[in-house]
């Protein structure tokens, strides 16, 4: 089973991931979300399995940079808001078995690499 990880290849969290996933041994695909993904297709289905509140970082200097209408839009229509600025998605975001993974907290890492040993 291949695992794809979507980040941005400057994140320091998805080089983590990634750096984690190798040595665990893992197959694995990195699409860049800015240059390589297909967002008009995956954001919809990122955001009904995980939401927007889960995908949508609003800790990001793109977030901070925003109009207010920008973020109000991000409310009603976080799909658009997303597609057009791939810099808003948390990052990484993880599929794996059917399984949709945002982040990399410690939960999200168990759940991809297994529990610690």
């Amino acid at each position: 089973m291949t695992l794809t990880l979507y980040g941005l290849k400057n994140c320091d969290t998805c080089k983590l991931a990634l750096r984690e996933i190798t040595a665990a041994g893992l197959e694995h695909n990195f699409v860049d979300i800015r240059s390589d993904a297909d967002l008009m297709a995956l954001i919809p289905v990122w955001l009904k399995l995980a939401g927007a509140k889960a995908l949508l970082n609003t800790r990001s200097t793109t977030w901070r940079g925003l109009s207010i209408q920008d973020r109000q839009l991000a409310e009603s229509e976080p799909a658009a808001v997303l597609i057009a600025n791939p810099t808003l998605v948390k990052r990484p975001v993880i599929t794996v078995g059917g399984k949709l993974h945002v982040g990399w907290a410690p939960a999200v890492r168990e759940a991809v690499l297994g529990p610690a040993a």
